[in-house]
């Protein structure tokens, strides 16, 4: 296959290529891609899931058909049937002539509802009506219209949950996850950091004109060992103010924002003195403290990054094995 453009200069290889959990994503994309069941993408913020949606149906018989986006979130119920479904001439005040929605628009191609875990309960039924009968009818109309659509869709919500709290159709839910993408935080492929900041320092350079400066290893550093809890959004964002205002801001944002993480983790610990002959061994004593020491720091640190032994590595800026070693030579539980 080709290396296909999905948006904007990414390609196929650029969201797939760079780190072994998206390898594995990019394998069942291409799989599940060529047919029409429809696909539930699920991740943090700033993941990439609408990316992922592109990609889908780039790789699909519906690759030259429409791609239409609809955003569920924080849309009032009217507002959002009105969007998808479209109306009728007369169908509420202001309603002066007729006006197709989304899902026809769609037709033949691809619908992709983003941020479906907050489309409101009284639209999820005429949704789940559209999925299972491939029809619908608009606001104030008496005709059924027939839909051919793939839907892909997306949440950072834990549907599972949002059914429990009854704001969620299970029917629905089964619907639109026959197929489940689930996509990793960037702090979890965080090889993929030096690639991203490149891209975005290229796309950015051209984009406002600015001469590409070389990235220094102090700032590259910083750009790989933080959280990024807004994720590729997040990056891009730093790399616009890096490209733009220069280096030295955005390597202050980080120290800043890392200051907790860098500072060394706040040892207590007390060493039972040991006598012999009511003299000190004093070269025994520093061992078992170091040894304390050493314990503590390793068990505060995996407690902060709940355990994610590879972050806490990161953190201690020791290798994963030495850690590994470790959390068994100091009895670690």
């Amino acid at each position: 296959m080709k290396n296909l453009e999905i948006v904007d200069g990414i390609t196929f290889d650029c969201l797939f290529n760079h780190s072994e959990s998206m390898r594995r994503i990019g394998t069942l994309i291409k799989e599940v891609a060529p047919t029409n069941m429809p696909i539930l993408i699920t991740g943090e913020s700033g993941t990439g899931k609408s990316l992922i949606a592109k990609a889908i149906h780039k790789l699909s018989a519906r690759a030259q058909k429409p791609f239409v986006t609809v955003s569920c979130i924080n849309t009032p119920a009217e507002l959002l049937e009105n969007e998808l479904f479209g109306y009728e001439k007369g169908a509420f005040t202001g309603a002066y002539q007729s006006k197709p929605g989304r899902v026809e628009f769609a037709n033949h191609g691809t619908l992709f509802l983003d941020e479906i875990g907050d489309i409101p309960l009284t639209t999820q039924g005429k949704l789940l009506r559209l999925i299972q009968e491939g029809e619908f009818s608009r606001l104030g109309g008496y005709r059924d219209i027939k839909a051919d659509v793939r839907f892909v869709s997306a949440t950072n919500r834990n549907l599972e949950l949002v059914m429990k709290e009854g704001k969620f159709r299970e029917d629905l839910y089964f619907r639109i996850n026959v197929i489940n993408i689930k996509l990793p935080p960037l702090r979890q492929k965080q090889e993929e950091i030096p690639f991203w900041v490149r891209f975005f320092q290229k796309k950015f350079c051209k984009e406002y004109n600015r001469s590409k400066r070389k990235i220094s290893q102090h700032c590259m550093d910083l750009l790989t060992q933080y959280h990024w809890p807004g994720n590729i959004r997040e990056l891009e964002n730093a790399i616009k103010r890096l490209v733009v205002l220069g280096e030295k801001l955005v390597v202050q944002e980080l120290e800043k924002a890392l200051g907790e993480d860098l500072k060394p983790p706040q040892v207590k610990f007390e060493v039972k003195l040991e006598t012999t002959n009511n003299e000190y061994n004093l070269k025994k004593i520093a061992r078992i403290a170091a040894r304390e020491a050493e314990r503590q720091a390793i068990e505060e640190v995996l407690e902060k990054v709940k355990w994610n032994k590879k972050e806490a590595a990161r953190v201690l800026r020791i290798s994963y094995k030495a850690l590994l070693y470790k959390i068994k030579n100091l009895r670690i539980a």
